[in-house]
């Protein structure tokens, strides 16, 4: 099963890097020092919340229209591709 989720990323003012956010799933934060880092992280963090919810026998929320997503000055939206069977198999 593959899924996509928009992804708020967002560069960090202390270090390089960004914080990435997942706001349809609560919680889902991850960071990297490069953009390509925070987009692994981010799409690791997104599959791992995924699976918890699976695993307790939850569903899970669909996600929000890239268009829709709404960002403050400074971050950007990227769409996260999420492979949950590669995942599963990790």
């Amino acid at each position: 099963m593959k899924l996509i989720y928009p992804a708020i990323f967002t560069p960090c003012t202390e270090k390089e890097g960004y914080t990435v956010e997942v706001p349809d799933l609560p919680g889902c934060v991850s960071e990297g020092d490069s953009l390509i880092e925070a987009i692994d992280m981010g799409t690791d963090a997104a599959c791992g919340w995924i699976l918890g919810e699976l695993e307790d026998g939850n569903t899970f929320p669909a996600p929000t229209q890239y268009e829709q997503v709404k960002v403050e000055a400074g971050s950007f939206v990227n769409l996260l591709v999420l492979d949950m069977d590669s995942y599963t198999e990790k």
